[in-house]
């Protein structure tokens, strides 16, 4: 983000919530949710992200959708999750 922040946004005093959706170095597709996208996707870097980006760095961040709540970020995270490879790519505007 520019000047450096965080993508950590507040709404009404409580922070958002991200979709995020990552290319891992196999080139696979990871989709999750955080309040901070830039320190998730460092996690997943350390391999400290989610058991399925383990061992798969380079991590890049592709898409991020900012939310209201855990619970639309959630739900949206599982309509990414449901979407063919195909559908994913033209989401994030990407090629296989």
């Amino acid at each position: 983000m520019p000047g450096g922040g965080s993508m950590a946004i507040v709404f009404s005093g409580m922070a958002a919530w991200f979709v995020y959706v990552v290319r891992c170095g196999d080139g696979t597709l990871y989709t999750g949710i955080s309040r901070d996208v830039e320190a998730r996707v460092a996690k997943h870097n350390r391999g400290q992200g989610a058991r399925y980006t383990r061992g798969r760095a380079p991590i890049a961040l592709v898409h991020s959708e900012r939310k209201s709540s855990h619970t639309a970020a959630a739900r949206r995270e599982a309509a990414i999750k449901a979407l063919s490879r195909a559908a994913k790519l033209a989401l994030i505007g990407g090629s296989p």
